[in-house]
């Protein structure tokens, strides 16, 4: 799965709802299919195809996004450009990005019943989409997680900090930590959720980090826009 963070108010007693973030409909605007590129900076949540939906997630206070579209076919022209962490796809357990004092689990992240991705049901939790690929597989694995509450920030509301070249650490549960550096953070739209940039098929290993960001509209109880940072696998360690 995507990084950036929201200008809405935290703390703000006249939030209807937690803030949320959240993926597009079906049917709207889908850039070309590994090419991230839109305005500068904000973000949002994302949702992809699997049937199954996970404990330790809840829907709440996001809106309900749209299922990807079925990935189409890639051509890869040269394998030796397929990186990948080496072993079985072992699921991951835990999130640290140093630069902006990100340290939480990951908890497993479903499909809602109206198609929609699950989103975690904890604010200082982020959460891996276990429809797509794993971190570390070739292809992009999506992490979301919310930036703020009605209390305070939330996991992620510093993710638009990140600047290009910095890392993001991914453990497993067999043990490897797995090093993404970014490469570039784009907000959107909520109407026009890049679902085939963020979703779609790439030739390596590639990690997509998702929140919310822009003006809060206080009459859907909702940020406007998403934050995506997108990152690529550099390293993997025991």
């Amino acid at each position: 799965m995507v990084l950036g963070g929201c200008t809405g108010a935290v703390d703000n007693p006249e939030h209807p709802d937690p803030p949320s973030a959240t993926l597009p409909l079906r049917g709207t605007q889908r850039p070309e299919v590994g090419s991230p590129h839109a305005p500068a900076l904000g973000g949002g949540l994302a949702h992809a195809s699997s049937p199954t939906a996970a404990a330790g997630s809840a829907a709440g206070s996001f809106d309900l996004p749209g299922v990807p579209p079925r990935a189409p076919g890639f051509e890869v022209g040269a394998l030796p450009d397929r990186v990948a962490a080496p072993g079985s796809a072992s699921v991951p357990v835990r999130l640290v990005i140093p630069e902006i004092g990100v340290a939480t689990r990951l908890v497993r992240l479903g499909l809602e019943p109206e198609g929609g991705m699950q989103v975690p049901g904890n604010f200082g939790d982020a959460g891996w989409f276990a429809g797509g690929p794993v971190p570390g597989q070739v292809g992009p694995a999506v992490i979301a997680g919310h930036v703020d509450s009605k209390t305070g920030p939330a996991v992620f509301y510093r993710l638009r900090e990140l600047r290009p070249g910095q890392a993001v650490l991914v453990e497993r549960a067999d043990g490897a930590r797995l090093r993404f550096l970014v490469e570039q953070a784009r907000s959107y739209p909520k109407a026009g959720f890049p679902t085939a940039a963020v979703f779609g098929p790439v030739p390596s290993a590639a990690l997509r980090l998702v929140t919310c960001t822009g003006d809060f509209d206080r009459a859907r109880g909702s940020y406007r826009d998403n934050l995506v940072v997108f990152a690529r696998l550099a390293g993997v360690a025991r």
